[in-house]
């Protein structure tokens, strides 16, 4: 059953879509940029946790030799908060990758 937002024109993604689109141009980018950093900090790790140990076997942490997933997100951010520079990169990884592609893009457009 359609609710009466949904008749006028959309469902909830839709009028997220066109909010976006209305807001300034900075400001969608600082939206974009600001999403892709949370999903280097919050999704990345267990997504290279999953990928590594398929390929490479359990993450090891210590003496525990089945650490899960969270062993390995608590020893990610204990290097972001030491400011290693491998750590950091991942966290901003899918941001500037996405700001290359588009500067990318933009200069083939060109």
């Amino acid at each position: 059953m359609m609710t009466s937002s949904e008749a006028q024109g959309g469902g909830p993604l839709q009028r997220l879509r066109s909010s976006v689109r209305e807001r300034p141009r900075l400001q969608r980018e600082l939206i974009l940029f600001v999403l892709m950093t949370l999903f280097g900090l919050i999704v990345m790790p267990f997504l290279i946790w999953f990928a590594s140990s398929r390929v490479l076997g359990p993450y090891t942490h210590g003496q525990d030799l089945h650490a899960g997933p969270f062993a390995l997100v608590a020893d990610y951010y204990t290097g972001l908060v030491h400011g290693s520079a491998v750590f950091w990169s991942v966290a901003l990884g899918p941001a500037v990758l996405i700001l290359l592609m588009r500067l990318f893009l933009a200069a083939w457009r060109r």
